[in-house]
């Protein structure tokens, strides 16, 4: 039966449905549009458990197939609906209320009945006139006898035969008379025959998420750079631009929601190229918090203080030295403290030596003038004369001294 339709997307279009006591779409009109990959799917259907909801069957059809969004083309096309109902039983719910809600909605019933179908119910729900629309067969497998009769009813004259029309891409049949259309990205022209290509990125006319590229009477979606297109081929996802591979940062990447920005590792400042860093300097003003010295040790640095300093346990403050403290300095004898400094001194009767650090006991001299002279020889003499005295009255008196026990005394005679 397949074989002898013109099967595709802008010719016939078909679905199959599964039923028993339930329902099964196993494909809608949207999804095979070549014979192949139809048969293809239909050699896979696995009958359903016991029952004939026919009438179920049909309404599904109405809901669930017939659907724009399944693949049923704009009411505005006129294409013809059918149903060909196959049934090897009689009818176990309601349907000839269902069937005539069909027929009433455009759609054309063919009924089918194999070996036991019950007559009468095929009579209900096809459409007129019966003789073309019931057929009988006594097993499923000569069902393609039909073929013919088949061909017959939905082909009887083909309007849309090439070379027996003038549209320019799509020939539609439409009773013994034909329609033009045209494909998808293409709108039909005012002589009705003609068609031109739509712009399909105009708004509204597209999904895409963010880019639609026009594509000759169609589009493809793309995305902004930072983003990747989806499995869908439609929406966009942010992409880590901080991947390997993915940036020119020669140190540190920073992603920020599909773009990125460059960064450097503790010590180094960004080139101007936004891209490349240089080594900082630690010890710039602003940079450390040393209180004294700062000393740049590569990519760190640490504190240090001035002379006669001392660095605090916080590695960074300093504090005055004692440096005059034993073992802080090299003065040989005083040491005089200076600020943070020192100078070295020292004792009475010494002095300094050139080197500023060690003593030389001092030397006295000094210049007597001719008066100075004359005193002391003055008093040399008298030193002589007295000295002379004492020693003969040394040889005239005598020292006597005694002791009782009620009293001492001194005797001088």
């Amino acid at each position: 039966m397949i074989d002898t339709l013109d099967v595709g997307e802008r010719t016939t279009r078909v679905a199959v449905m599964n039923y028993a006591s339930t329902v099964k779409v196993e494909f809608p009109l949207r999804t095979y549009f070549d014979k192949a990959s139809m048969k293809e799917a239909i050699s896979h259907i696995e009958p359903l458990s016991a029952g004939t909801m026919t009438g179920l069957a049909i309404q599904t059809a109405m809901d669930e197939v017939f659907t724009e969004e399944m693949g049923t083309r704009p009411a505005t096309f006129n294409i013809p609906k059918v149903v060909i109902v196959v049934t090897d039983g009689r009818p176990q719910d309601q349907v000839q209320d269902v069937a005539a809600s069909a027929r009433t909605a455009g759609i054309e019933i063919y009924a089918v009945g194999v070996d036991r179908a019950d007559m009468q119910s095929l009579r209900i729900m096809a459409s007129e006139p019966l003789d073309e629309h019931v057929f009988y067969v006594e097993t499923y497998g000569v069902i393609e006898k039909l073929t013919s009769k088949f061909r017959e009813t939905f082909c009887a004259v083909n309007v849309c035969a090439p070379g027996s029309h003038d549209c320019e891409q799509v020939c539609v049949s439409n009773g013994g008379s034909y329609l033009c259309d045209c494909y998808e990205g293409y709108a039909l022209n005012p002589d009705k025959r003609t068609c031109s290509a739509v712009d399909m990125c105009a708004p509204g006319r597209h999904e895409c998420d963010q880019i639609c590229v026009s594509n000759n009477g169609s589009y493809v979606c793309e995305c902004y750079e930072g983003y990747t297109l989806n499995p869908d081929k439609k929406t966009c996802a942010a992409t880590d631009m901080c991947a390997a591979g993915r940036h020119d940062c020669a140190q540190v990447c920073l992603s920020n929601d599909g773009s990125y920005s460059c960064d450097c590792f503790e010590g180094y400042t960004l080139n101007p190229d936004k891209k490349t860093c240089s080594a900082a300097d630690m010890c710039a003003p602003g940079r450390h918090d040393c209180e004294q010295v700062c000393v740049r040790d590569d990519l760190f640095y640490t504190c240090d203080c001035y002379r006669g300093y001392t660095l605090n346990p916080d590695k960074k403050t300093c504090s005055r030295t004692d440096v005059c403290a034993p073992g802080t300095h090299d003065c040989e004898q005083v040491c005089v403290s200076n600020g943070g400094s020192y100078t070295c001194d020292c004792y009475e009767g010494f002095t300094l030596n050139p080197d500023k650090k060690t003593c030389s006991r001092a030397i006295t001299s000094s210049l007597i003038t001719a008066e100075e002279s004359c005193k002391c020889e003055a008093i040399a003499a008298l030193q002589d004369s007295v000295t002379s005295r004492l020693e003969a009255l040394s040889r005239k008196y005598i020292l006597f001294l005694t002791r009782s026990s009620a009293y001492s005394s001194l005797l001088v005679f």
